[in-house]
């Protein structure tokens, strides 16, 4: 499905149907930044680069440390070889989402670029539009007995085909204006046989959702609605 290029000190993977020229240009902030067709996202760990330019509407994101670790290599990695680079890691689990047919931004291109012992790595996927995160919805109002079923049972979709999500937030569950739900943010997400981790990674979005009800309790009812349809 994806293409490899090999480029100075790593290397980029990409669908060819998506990218009509692959190179180190494609993750250039400011190449697409002189080109006006760059804007910044305030993101969990940083900003998203939304990129639009003769039909692409992407997003960029760069791969970054939270907590301690930042302060000691905010976007660098322990290089273990190019397979297990969480770039293409990522790209190829989002590939394989697709072809489920599970809700997943399309898959674009991932690279990495080596140092020494370590790398830095980016991905970009199809941009959303006419989205927002659950955060936003909820920060904006209170949402409907309906849209949290729905996402219960988008959430059990996923957990049926095996997927866990290594940190499920109330940030990367997208809403769309006409029902729609999905997931964003793969980063060391994998394939698995299902099981008790199904609970941990919903427990995981009840202390998210908690973290940005600033001390209001109305999450508890809605969430309680996603689990009961994760779960019937």
């Amino acid at each position: 499905m994806f293409q490899r290029l090999a480029i100075d000190r790593g290397a980029i993977l990409f669908d060819a149907e998506r990218v009509t020229a692959a190179g180190v240009l494609l993750f250039d902030r400011e190449h697409w930044k002189l080109r006006g067709a760059l804007t910044e996202q305030a993101g969990g760990r940083g900003t998203i680069d939304f990129i639009e330019a003769e039909g692409r509407r992407w997003a960029l994101r760069r791969y970054l440390r939270g907590g301690i670790a930042a302060s000691f290599a905010r976007d660098r990695y322990l290089f273990l070889g190019e397979e297990r680079t969480r770039s293409f890691r990522e790209l190829q689990l989002l590939g394989e989402l697709r072809h489920l047919k599970l809700p997943v931004p399309a898959p674009v291109a991932a690279c990495y670029r080596r140092g020494l012992l370590t790398y830095t790595a980016a991905l970009i996927t199809e941009r959303l539009t006419a989205a927002r995160t659950l955060d936003e919805v909820l920060a904006a109002g209170r949402l409907d007995d309906a849209r949290w079923a729905s996402i219960g049972r988008c959430l059990r979709r996923f957990h049926d085909a095996g997927v866990q999500h290594a940190d499920l937030n109330a940030r990367n569950i997208m809403l769309g204006g006409n029902g729609e739900v999905w997931l964003l943010d793969f980063d060391r997400g994998r394939l698995r046989t299902p099981g008790h981790w199904r609970g941990r990674v919903l427990d995981r979005l009840a202390r998210s959702l908690e973290k940005s009800s600033n001390g209001t309790t109305e999450w508890k009812s809605g969430f309680a609605l996603l689990r009961l349809a994760h779960d019937a």
